[in-house]
């Protein structure tokens, strides 16, 4: 099986800085959302267990906020592969929901600084990820499909050399609808 979706990826962040080693006091983060085609390929082990990959790439600005408020820090692409493992649920009759946990290799790429920031480095990191969602076939192949993903993904940060480091929890919400062709 095979998907094509919209995906609105929402990140729900939240920031433990510190700047020369003294934590940043009410230092907070703003990752703007962001609205992409995502792919995925599902492969059934059995009518009800399969294994899908998800791929896309999605981009993101960084600002400041609470004590950091209206600075812009930086901005990066993220290229999250996910490997999930599933369980759909079948005699539904067109309607086939599904569940699915799994896990997330998130690679930070193109980061550059923003405002008086000098470099912007963020370090790829492994994360779990949680799914639900459905599929509505139309025929044999054509179905139309909606899908909640929640990844878990905190990684390192640097800005300046490290003088400002620490990690940023991003736990995106991904929020697709698409289609869906079955082989």
């Amino acid at each position: 099986m095979i998907r094509g979706r919209a995906l609105f990826v929402v990140p729900q962040e939240e920031a433990n800085l510190r700047l020369g080693g003294a934590p940043v006091v009410g230092g907070k983060v703003d990752i703007s959302n962001s609205v992409v085609p995502e792919l995925d390929i599902t492969y059934f082990f059995t009518k009800n267990f399969a294994a899908e990959l998800i791929l896309g790439v999605t981009p993101h600005n960084v600002k400041g906020a609470g004590s950091l408020a209206g600075a812009r820090i930086g901005s990066a692409w993220l290229l999250p592969p996910t490997l999930m493992l599933q369980y759909h649920f079948t005699d539904l009759g067109p309607f086939k929901p599904y569940l699915g946990v799994g896990v997330n290799y998130t690679v930070f790429f193109n980061e550059k600084a923003k405002g008086g920031f000098t470099d912007f480095d963020l370090k790829d990191s492994f994360g779990f990820a949680l799914q639900a969602g459905f599929d509505y076939m139309i025929d044999e192949h054509w179905g139309l499909n909606f899908d909640v993903k929640k990844l878990f993904l905190e990684p390192k940060v640097k800005v300046n050399n490290g003088l400002v480091a620490g990690k940023v929890k991003i736990d995106p919400w991904l929020i697709g609808a698409g289609v869906t062709y079955r082989f």
